[in-house]
């Protein structure tokens, strides 16, 4: 079984910074991808960032609202994803979601894994 923890959000004004981190533990083979997603209240679950296994970094893909203004990085040795936010809005305000691709064994087929999620909120 994978699990994916995230760190506490929080409750920021607009303009202000905050780092959201998720963990993976649990049998793993290999991470092929693990990004962000969000989801505000009376919409549906949208992609924020996410980022390959691949060298050089991974190949990194981000939501056009939030280029510029968030940076997706990955600890491959610790299976950990980091999500730097700057210059929030409140339309940024959502429940934050780690989610993971994941081979659990070598020829296993890959899995879909989320974390519990995480509320950011931005006050205007």
């Amino acid at each position: 079984q994978v699990q994916l923890a995230e760190a506490v959000g929080g409750l920021l004004q607009a303009g202000g910074s905050l780092i959201l981190s998720c963990s993976a533990s649990g049998i793993i083979f290999r991470i092929n991808v693990m990004g962000w997603y969000r989801q505000a209240p009376a919409k549906q679950r949208e992609l924020v960032a996410d980022i390959t296994s691949g060298g050089s970094g991974g190949r990194i893909n981000y939501a056009d609202s939030v280029k510029g203004r968030f940076t997706i990085s990955r600890d491959n040795a610790n299976n950990t994803l980091y999500l730097q936010m700057n210059s929030l809005k409140p339309e940024d305000t959502a429940v934050y979601y780690c989610n993971a691709r994941v081979n659990v064994r070598p020829l296993a087929y890959e899995s879909n894994h989320w974390g519990q999620g995480t509320q950011v909120t931005v006050s205007s």
